[in-house]
């Protein structure tokens, strides 16, 4: 009897929320009351509270946040599956490198509204207050900074805590093992210089991240579009098709939370990745910038982790999560680091001074951790909200990734949804998007686009998205989906 009252009293409870849901008293990305808050004012056990919330899990209504809650789930389904590239392609499309340019140019005017810049902007995302007082204790006590030349290899402060930190992506790395760049595209494109030559052919995962086509057709380098789940990440199965067929000279991934999917590779996938890297003596360059984003659980183990004879190239920044005008990023080149710190030397000399040594300092007081946990925290929240408002008001047959960290999604759309033709559209009304055709060297993906969840989700910000899905229903014919029904 006593196991018949406890069903009725937990079924009881999540119709109660399910009838809040279908009513709109509860948003998708809503908070639900803790566990212990629902028992005290419901009274009853937190068993029973656990048994209604699992419930409604399984159903697929409320989802489960480590060390946060219990949150409304966005019904939005996920991308099972990207297109598929067919064969490579020489050289990237001029329309695309085109279209890059105007996407460019709409996103830096101030009057319109941006809804897929991946550039998180103010002390919401960044701890301004905390490096400001570090660079102005450091401009009152050491002003000779500001007129001496920075020369390589820059910052030993900086260097050491970038390579304690390394150990937390499975690397073990000296001080002397980092080359300060200026950003994470500095040291892309060092490491392409190193290890391409014009006419070679890079392997990208499909879709990529669109300056990666423009920085490989400035230098005359052909790309290789391979497979890309959306959940694990690229196809090792066709990299070493590929290997195997001499087709690949390098190439340029982002194993981890990648741009624009937001998926990781497992670690299994990581481990034969670095095999046959060392096996066919082909280098890849690592892109690590959204690594220590992850939503839940400790950052994966960097392919370079795994690398044994030095042919990864590892490269990343503190711009997405630290001080994004500082410009500061960094690499560790494996074989080619010698070659790596001469280019960059030529190129650009050092980094200034005064900025790396802010950011050691910063690095050293323990606090990265602490902001980075709450920006993960709000980067989950803001993603899910996200999902909500596609949910709410794209066409229904839209789908989206369920990315693993970051603030990217992925979006595709039904059929009669042009994204391009979509940009412009939304271009009239001073919103910007980023059509899915520039995240493929070859156009693909018309039906798709990424959206950024690095803003502020203010009424500006909001409304965008939701004219957006206006516009997609209009040019699609199909409405959005109608309130939440019941499993």
């Amino acid at each position: 009897m006593l196991h018949n009252d406890n069903i009725t009293l937990y079924q009881s409870i999540a119709e109660n929320i399910v009838d809040a849901l279908q009513r709109g008293h509860l948003q998708v990305g809503d908070k639900l009351p803790s566990v212990r808050h629902q028992a005290r004012s419901r009274n009853v056990s937190i068993n029973t509270v656990l048994s209604a919330y699992r419930h409604l899990e399984e159903r697929g209504l409320i989802e489960a946040r480590p060390q946060s809650g219990y949150y409304v789930r966005s019904r939005l389904p996920t991308v099972s599956q990207t297109v598929m590239p067919t064969s490579p392609v020489l050289f990237p499309k001029l329309e695309v490198l085109d279209l890059i340019d105007t996407v460019f140019a709409a996103q830096q005017n101030p009057l319109f509204t941006d809804i897929s810049l991946a550039c998180p902007v103010g002390g919401e995302f960044y701890p301004e207050k905390k490096l400001a007082r570090i660079l102005n204790q450091l401009v009152r006590s050491r002003p000779e900074m500001l007129g001496t030349y920075s020369l390589p290899p820059g910052s030993i402060r900086l260097r050491q805590q970038i390579a304690h930190r390394a150990s937390s992506l499975g690397m073990s790395l000296d001080a002397d093992d980092i080359i300060l760049t200026h950003g994470c595209m500095e040291a892309l494109q060092l490491a392409l210089r190193a290890i391409t030559q014009p006419g070679d052919c890079v392997g990208l995962e499909s879709p990529t991240y669109f300056y990666m086509i423009s920085l490989l057709g400035s230098l005359g380098l052909r790309a290789v579009e391979i497979p890309t789940d959306p959940q694990r990440g690229i196809s090792v199965d066709a990299i070493e098709t590929l290997l195997k067929d001499n087709q690949l000279n390098a190439l340029l991934l982002m194993p981890s939370v990648q741009n624009p999917l937001g998926c990781s590779m497992p670690v299994a996938a990581r481990q034969r990745l670095a095999r046959l890297l060392n096996q066919y003596q082909i280098p890849l360059i690592e892109d690590a910038l959204y690594a220590e984003l992850v939503f839940s659980g400790d950052p994966l183990p960097a392919v370079k982790s795994f690398d044994k004879e030095g042919w990864v190239i590892f490269c990343t920044s503190f711009t997405k999560t630290l001080a994004p005008d500082f410009r500061i990023g960094w690499m560790t080149g494996g074989r080619f680091a010698e070659k790596l710190r001469r280019m960059k030397t030529l190129s650009s000399m050092s980094e200034p001074a005064i900025l790396a040594e802010t950011l050691g300092r910063f690095l050293a007081t323990g606090s990265y951790d602490q902001h980075l946990r709450g920006l993960r925290k709000r980067y989950a929240h803001q993603v899910q909200e996200a999902r909500g408002l596609i949910a709410k008001y794209f066409p229904e047959g839209t789908r989206a990734t369920q990315p693993d960290g970051g603030f990217v999604i992925w979006v595709e759309f039904p059929p009669g949804v042009d994204s391009v033709q979509l940009f412009h559209h939304a271009l009239a009304e001073r919103i910007s998007l980023t059509p899915g055709t520039l995240f493929s060297p070859s156009g693909r993906y018309d039906n798709a686009f990424r959206l950024s969840c690095c803003y502020s989700f203010n009424e500006r910000y909001i409304t965008a998205i939701k004219r957006v899905g206006e516009l997609a229903c209009e040019m699609a014919g199909i409405a959005p989906p109608l309130g939440i029904s019941q499993p």
